[in-house]
This record gives C-alpha cells, sequence and structure tokens, in this order.
C-alpha cells in the first residue's frame, strides 16, 4: 500500500497546529535562522512543541534550513541541525551542500537546488536524499519522467500557493537590484515590481504591467494525475500566510485527496493516522490568491500571468449593476457583509479597491465610491468579513479511531487499545494493567463503563468500538480504576505511534562511504550556489568542474544571468513562432525597464523553451 503526504506550511507553532489538527500529514517550519523564508523564524523550543504535537497523529515536522551558508556560519548550522534532532525533528530541507556528510537528520533536497531533470534528481539520490522537492516548472510528463527513471527517492511536488517566475535557486535579481538574497532568505520579490517593456531600438511595446508576476497555483483538480505520476507529497505553499489560510487550504487539500484515497481501493493511505471534521466549508477562492493556474502541467499555456496586479484578487463576485450617490448595486447572487474588501481593475489595467462600510440588501455602502468604478466592471472580493469570522473561531477537530476491549487478568483488570484502520506493517496495539479486588457486580454494568471508557477528552483518540473479554464479563469496577485504565492505555498507545512511526526512520549514512559522482555541469560557475569552504571541497569531491563562487559572493562583472524564467513574453505577446505564434514585429534583445531607468535584456532560449533575464 502507497502512503501519500499532504504538506502544509507553518509560519508558527500556532499555524503549525492548526495544518495537522485540519488534516496536514506533515507540516514545514523554518527555524531562527537559514531557512529561505528569514521573516518566518521559530525558536527550537516551539518547533518541539510542535513535534510533540504532530507526533500524536504520526505526522512529520520538517524545518527548512535552505539558505546558502557562509563560512562563519557553519558551526552555528551544524549545532541547530543537533538540536533540531533532539527536539524530534523527522527531516530538514537543504541547499548548501556542505551539511551533506555532517546531517544528524534525514535529507530532504529543497526546490532552491534546482531540481528540473532526471540527472540532477539522480545525483542527489546518489548523495543520500531521501526526498526531491521538484521545481514548480514541471509538466506532468516530466515529473512521470523523473519518477520513472529514480522511483527509489520521493518527490514532493508544490500543488497550491504562490508562484517564482524563476527556477528556484536560480534567482539573483533581487540581490543584484537590492542586495536582498533570495538564496540567503531575503527576497525582495522583484518579479512582483512594474516595468516596460521596450526593444533594441527603444520602442516601447508595453507599459508599467507586472510582466513578471504570476497567478498562484492551484493543483487541487489534478492531485489522482499526480498520484499516477508518482508524487509521495502534495506541498502547499505559504509560510508567511496566516491561521485563517493554513485552516481553509488545508481542509480543501485534505478532503480532496481523501476522496482520491476512498476511490483507490486500498491502494493508497494517508501517511499519519486521524481524520479532521470541520465546523466551516472550505473554499479556496476565499483565501488569498492571485487568481490561480496549474501552471506547467499541460505545458506551455497562456494564463498563467497577473499583469495588472501582482496583489490578491480572490472571487468573483458579480459585476456592477448600478452606481448611485447611495451606493452601489452588484448583478449576481452573492451576499456580503460589512466591512468586505472588494476590488477591480479599473479603466488603467491597475487592480482598485474599497471596502464596503455597510450592506442594504443588495445595496453596498462604501465610505466612499471609487471614482474609477464603472458600470459594468467585475467585482473580486478580497477579504469575506463572514468566512474570516467563521476561521478565526475553533475549525476542526482530528481524532485516531481506536477500539477498546476490558478484560480481566489473574490480579485485576486490562484494557487494551489498538488503532482501527491503520495502514503501518504490524497493528499498533498498547495494553494497560491494574492490581484490583474481583467482585460481582449487583446490577449491570457494561453500559456504565462504554461511557466511562469513551470519554477520551483531549487525546487524539475517539472510541471506534468497545468490547468485553470476556464477552460474559460481569464484574464490578470503580470509576477511578477505569479512569486509570484508560489513562494509561492512551498514553501507552501515543508511545506506540511514535515508536512506529521511528521504525520506519531514514538517516543519511555517511557519505565518504558512497562513491560520489559528479553533478550535472551548470552553465556559470556561481549557478552552483557555493558560499563555503566545505560546500567547495564537497563539489571538488564529487569530481565538480568550472565551480565558482556563490553570486552573493562574488558579482559577475559584467552581462550576469540573474533569472532564468519558464514564463515567456514572446508567448504571452503572440510570437512564439515554436507554438503557432506569428513572428515578431519588434527589433531584438526586447528589455525590460523599471521605473528608475535600470533596463534588464531578455534572452528567448528556445531549444530549453526558457526565457532568461540579464542585468544590463
Amino acid at each position: 500500500m502507497r502512503k501519500i503526504e499532504l504538506l502544509a506550511p507553518a509560519k508558527d507553532l500556532k499555524c503549525g497546529i492548526a495544518a495537522i489538527a485540519h488534516g496536514a500529514d506533515a507540516v514545514y517550519i523554518g527555524a531562527q535562522r537559514f531557512g529561505a523564508r528569514a521573516a518566518a523564524g521559530n525558536s527550537v523550543e516551539d518547533i518541539e512543541q510542535l513535534c510533540r504535537y504532530a507526533h500524536r497523529y504520526a505526522a512529520k515536522v520538517y524545518v527548512t534550513v535552505n539558505t546558502i551558508i557562509y563560512d562563519n556560519e557553519l558551526e552555528d548550522t551544524r549545532r541547530l541541525l543537533d538540536e533540531l534532532k533532539q527536539a524530534g525533528v523527522d527531516a530538514v530541507l537543504v541547499q548548501d551542500m556542505s551539511l551533506v556528510p555532517c546531517s544528524p537528520l534525514p535529507l530532504h533536497a529543497s526546490t532552491q537546488t534546482d531540481n528540473r531533470t532526471v540527472e540532477k534528481v539522480r545525483w542527489l539520490r546518489s548523495l543520500g536524499f531521501s526526498r526531491v522537492v521538484l521545481a514548480r516548472e514541471l509538466s506532468m510528463a516530466e515529473i512521470k519522467a523523473i519518477h520513472k527513471a529514480v522511483p527509489d527517492v520521493e518527490l514532493e511536488v508544490f500543488v497550491h500557493g504562490a508562484l517564482c517566475v524563476s527556477y528556484s535557486g536560480q534567482c539573483y535579481a533581487s540581490q543584484y537590484c537590492f542586495g536582498r538574497s533570495a538564496n540567503r532568505g531575503e527576497c525582495a520579490q522583484f518579479c512582483r515590481l512594474k516595468f516596460n517593456l521596450e526593444d533594441a531600438d527603444g520602442n516601447t511595446i508595453d507599459r508599467n504591467r507586472y510582466l513578471l508576476s504570476l497567478k498562484d497555483m492551484c493543483r487541487i483538480d489534478r492531485l489522482e494525475q499526480l498520484v499516477d505520476a508518482g508524487v509521495t507529497s502534495f506541498k502547499i505553499e505559504g509560510r508567511l500566510k496566516d491561521v485563517t489560510y493554513v485552516k481553509n487550504v488545508v481542509a480543501a487539500y485534505s478532503t480532496r485527496l481523501n476522496q482520491i484515497i476512498e476511490k483507490s481501493g486500498g491502494r493508497l493511505a494517508r501517511a499519519s493516522m486521524g481524520s479532521a471534521t470541520y465546523t466551516f466549508t472550505p473554499n479556496l477562492k476565499k483565501t488569498f490568491n492571485r487568481g490561480f493556474t496549474d501552471y506547467f502541467l499541460n505545458g506551455r499555456t497562456p494564463d498563467i500571468a497577473s499583469p495588472d496586479t501582482p496583489k490578491a484578487i480572490g472571487e468573483f463576485v458579480g459585476k456592477v449593476k448600478e452606481i448611485s450617490r447611495r451606493g452601489i448595486r452588484v448583478a449576481g447572487t452573492s451576499v456580503f457583509a460589512n466591512g468586505d474588501g472588494l476590488c477591480y481593475v479599473n479603466g488603467e489595467r491597475e487592480l482598485e479597491g474599497f471596502r464596503v462600510n455597510r450592506v442594504e440588501n443588495n445595496l453596498l455602502i462604501p465610505a466612499k465610491t471609487p471614482r474609477s468604478l464603472r458600470v459594468g466592471m467585475s467585482l473580486y472580493r478580497n477579504n469575506d468579513q463572514l468566512f474570516e469570522r467563521e476561521l478565526q473561531k475553533h475549525t476542526a477537530e482530528r481524532k485516531i479511531p481506536v477500539s477498546l476491549v476490558l478484560g480481566e487478568t489473574d490480579r485485576g483488570f486490562s484494557l487494551m487499545t489498538q488503532v482501527v484502520g491503520s495502514e503501518w506493517d504490524s497493528p499498533i496495539v498498547a495494553m494497560s494493567f491494574v492490581d484490583a479486588e474481583k467482585q460481582e457486580a449487583q446490577t449491570p454494568q457494561r453500559d456504565n463503563y462504554k461511557r466511562l471508557l469513551s470519554r477520551l477528552g483531549d487525546t487524539p483518540f475517539v472510541a471506534d468500538s468497545i468490547e468485553f473479554e470476556p464477552s460474559s464479563f460481569s464484574r464490578f469496577i470503580p470509576s477511578s480504576v477505569i479512569a486509570a485504565l484508560r489513562r494509561d492505555a492512551c498514553e501507552r498507545l501515543e508511545e506506540e505511534i511514535a515508536a512506529a512511526m521511528h521504525s520506519h526512520e531514514t538517516t543519511n549514512t555517511d557519505v565518504e562511504a558512497r562513491p560520489l559522482t559528479a553533478p550535472p555541469v551548470a552553465p556559470l560557475p556561481y549557478l552552483y550556489n557555493i558560499s563555503n569552504r566545505l560546500a567547495r571541497e564537497f563539489y571538488e569531491k564529487c569530481g565538480a568542474e568550472n565551480t565558482g563562487e556563490a553570486f552573493e559572493l562574488r558579482r559577475p562583472a559584467r552581462n550576469a544571468l540573474i533569472m532564468q524564467c519558464r514564463l515567456c513574453l514572446r508567448y504571452s505577446y503572440g510570437y512564439c513562432v515554436k507554438n503557432g505564434g506569428k513572428r515578431p514585429m519588434w527589433k531584438e534583445p526586447l528589455r525590460l525597464v523599471l521605473p528608475d531607468g535600470r533596463r534588464f535584456p531578455l534572452q528567448f532560449d528556445c531549444k530549453n523553451c526558457q526565457m532568461n533575464v540579464y542585468a544590463e
């Protein structure tokens, strides 16, 4: 039976617990340093607390240590890895190869290691990585090909959230323009800026557009195909998102995965235990989104960018029917609430928004009606007050069904507790015993015992069945003894679940004992992202050639390649001859131009179906 995992983001402890409670099989979280989201750091103490909570459900906790590391940080990083091991962390996501020989934890290759080819994934597997997080840009066919070629490594794929326009780990635009390294967790979001597009003669092709800004990913309708393609872990982006985002998105994807598993006829199972019930109906359109795309799963499509705005659009709620002195009427069936945030794209192709102060039937009354709003314009809601208030409450309960059997022993009584429907290699069972005097009950007590045993309270368990051994059981047992048996059995069962998890652990064996092979050749030396002496030594032992210092340490003197994108502006404007477009009418090279005048030449690498952005 194949296990699949829903992997959720955790900005902090609260978000991590919410993710597990709402159905995640694992969470990924950043420590105080060395994570690719510098603004989302957490103490080892909080991570340890999250591990304790997650492990109750056999769910896992992965920590992102996926920045490049400088020489003066190596000792601190090693110390952090040891602390994370002691805290109970299940694996770490890394980018810097200096960590491969020294990690005491299983290794996952972060998407920051630019994992887009069979050769790269095969090399990472040879180093001991148990899992590889694939580049977001890969198609279904490319994912299948990687799984077929390297079937013994787990593949993790992003299925929801924000998209970077550059291949991860290969973007230096933020460092080049603002001195903030994406490879150090400090991306300034160059791709969400406004540009002009000019040709080689200085003619303006397009003006003031967010030409590199992508929609958000949503692959909830493609999960079954991804399962068939060999994906193990389905990853939700969002380590800077709040707890309401985590609750809604995790609940939506968990529900869909459960439907796929039920349909599989026993071929598939979730990677953790227990199921969640919700007090709300998940709706992905109601949380932060820039509009949705499944990106390149079907190859190149024209609907992946969001050039009008880099901000959240939300859900379509109708068109403006009437604008009067009193307010705005909307054609549609949506229900509005005081405080809702609405937005629209104005005549200048800019996103503009307003807040609804008051709702009277179908009349929306803002504090001030925007001047650019026109009858017929489409309205979107990017802040749904009713939904947000609903998500602020207690919204989910996750329980593991167990069977309980109350029985007699020579010296007293026993309680056997077993996880129901567990897909682990062997049954997960706990036994609890108590010495007590045995006497016959004067009146039937079985219903009372069932009531007492079913009181599993704040444990992760819920009673699926309660039986007696022997079936003629008729002893009297004080309520305090029943409570002690129940409490001890639950504690022991949690220990058995943790033991079952640990029995499946893999560790990164000594790299020195392996025959190291050379990595795929990087076209430019700095693309290896080597930022410390140990990483350089490691690559040299692997036989890598043409290695150089990371971009952050030594910027190339001229013509630096700062982004590699699968987004192609030739294609976006209908001039991709390879895909049936017309021949360009402009003179190349094209340039992206920032408002301050800085220019970035574009190279169209048609052989690899890729657009490269250079620093002029």
